[in-house]
């Protein structure tokens, strides 16, 4: 076999449509675009984003504005006023409050619940629930009440985290300067009492000459 007997399969390469060649080939004068026309122009042909002049799809459809956070959790919140005629002792999870129709219609699909703190809080319950604020937290607290958190989907139960405390903000630049300035003004101006050590230190170099003086006569 050398290199020009290869061959490709009958029927895989068909010669290009020859047009305006004659009616006998069935393509000649209009060479198939039929009579005038956009699409029969050299050069000529409609984009394919182009409707006929209606409102074209791209200019329609709506733009994205803002930011949609794909990790939102979405809850189905509850006041506690709504349970505040709960007994002392009761157990209140969410299936008991999709039982009781406290919760809003969630047909489509669950939802965690969110305990919100308006209203009084029910007295001796003990409530489970995937999220709390701050206010249902306090007012659970003040009644005697159980706070209890579990995670989503499973229901597990979950300890509260120690929210973490502010850190203190930094004085100024502006409020530190005069305290160094301070500092400076009273490491120059010298106290009274460092000036007594150097006068007693003078007065024996001072007597020196009286002496002297006094051995000469005797």
């Amino acid at each position: 076999m050398k290199l020009h007997d290869p061959q490709p399969r009958p029927g895989s390469h068909q010669p290009p449509r020859r047009l305006g060649r004659g009616h006998g080939s069935g393509r000649g004068k209009t060479a198939g675009r039929g009579t005038k026309g956009q699409k029969s122009r050299a050069g000529g042909g409609i984009p394919a984003w182009f409707e006929g002049g209606q409102t074209p799809l791209h200019i329609r459809t709506p733009k994205l504005h803002g930011f949609k956070n794909r990790f939102r959790v979405e809850y189905a919140p509850l006041n506690l006023g709504r349970l505040s005629e709960a007994a002392a002792g009761t157990l209140i999870t969410p299936d008991v409050l999709r039982h009781d129709q406290l919760l809003r219609d969630q047909k489509t699909r669950p939802m965690p619940v969110k305990i919100l703190g308006g209203g009084d809080a029910p007295r001796g319950v003990t409530i489970h629930a995937h999220a709390f604020t701050r206010s249902a937290l306090a007012k659970l607290a003040e009644a005697g009440s159980t706070a209890q958190l579990i995670s989503w989907p499973d229901g597990a139960p979950i300890e509260f985290e120690p929210e973490a405390k502010p850190e203190p903000k930094a004085r100024s630049k502006r409020a530190a300067k005069p305290a160094a300035d301070d500092a400076t003004d009273e490491e120059e101006a010298p106290t009274a009492e460092e000036d007594a050590p150097a006068a007693d230190e003078a007065s024996p170099v001072e007597d020196e000459p009286a002496a002297a003086e006094s051995e000469g006569e005797s």
